[in-house]
């Protein structure tokens, strides 16, 4: 079962030593970012503070529903896809948080669903 050679042990050693570390480092980082809210709440402040379309929605008395649309214009609920609609007119500091976060969720759902290490 145990490999006799030195260099087989030493390689048996390396890989397992690997795939300890790998298994830690995605579970620390899930507990991490599952218990840190801090972690959401920066993020989420920058946006609060540097973006003028979300201030827009905190000044509107009501919020339009998807149902109150006018035939052909689509009104989005969640505000982040309001900031996705309007890409183009969003300051950089939301570019890069949203676009952050989107590379972050597509890499790990195309690196989990293909059994690689993501966290």
């Amino acid at each position: 079962m145990w490999p006799q050679d030195p260099s087989r042990k030493e390689v048996l050693r390396f890989a397992v030593s690997c795939r300890i570390l790998t298994l830690m480092l995605q579970v620390l980082t899930r507990f991490l970012g599952s218990s840190t809210p801090i972690m959401y709440w920066f993020p989420a402040h920058l946006l609060q503070d540097q973006e003028p379309l979300l201030r827009s929605l905190k000044t509107v008395p009501w919020k339009p529903l998807a149902e109150d649309s006018p035939p052909g214009q689509k009104v989005p609920r969640n505000p982040i896809m309001g900031l996705l609609y309007h890409w183009k007119t969003c300051s950089p500091v939301t570019r890069y948080i949203l676009g952050y976060f989107l590379t972050y969720w597509l890499l790990g759902l195309l690196l989990h669903c293909n059994f690689l290490p993501w966290t």
